[in-house]
């Protein structure tokens, strides 16, 4: 079974790479084994997602990624049991800004931010493990695995 994705905007233009980020949310959720899974996905402005982390979060900022885990199993029109994994808000401005400011491609950023956004929904999260004196986090460390694994893949394609 195949994932289902419901991919919406808010704010801005719709990017001229939104089929892609569709087709790369795929490929992850698939390599992840979440081919059950539902999925929402909120591209957007620094407006919207400052007032989804006030109202949700009580967080009066804009911020580059938020996840809302539902995790809901139902049965879906063809008699399919799905589960509801929840819904990610990106927003589009924060990308760039955290691409200019980490010296890395906006691709690269946008494929970080979708990935740290399914990794929550997994209940993944911030945690800190200490190793010596060194602070590591297993989602942070998973995160840039899967990034890695994903170079190829191409979102945002450089002009």
């Amino acid at each position: 079974m195949k994932s289902k994705l419901l991919v919406s905007v808010e704010g801005i233009e719709e990017p001229a790479w939104l089929s892609r980020a569709e087709d790369f949310l795929s490929a992850v959720l698939e390599k992840r084994n979440h081919g059950d899974w539902e999925l929402s996905v909120l591209f957007c402005s620094d407006d919207k997602i400052r007032a989804l982390n006030r109202d949700f979060r009580g967080k009066d900022s804009a911020t580059d990624v938020l996840s809302f885990e539902l995790g809901t199993v139902y049965e879906d029109e063809d008699g399919n049991s799905r589960y509801a994994a929840g819904d990610i808000a990106v927003s589009v401005d924060f990308l760039f800004k955290n691409a200019a400011d980490f010296k890395v491609s906006p691709d690269e950023e946008l494929k970080r931010l979708l990935i740290h956004g399914i990794l929550h929904l997994e209940g993944m999260d911030h945690g800190e493990n200490h190793i010596g004196d060194a602070v590591y986090c297993d989602m942070i460390s998973l995160q840039e695995r899967l990034l890695a694994d994903f170079a190829s893949f191409s979102i945002i394609e450089e002009n």
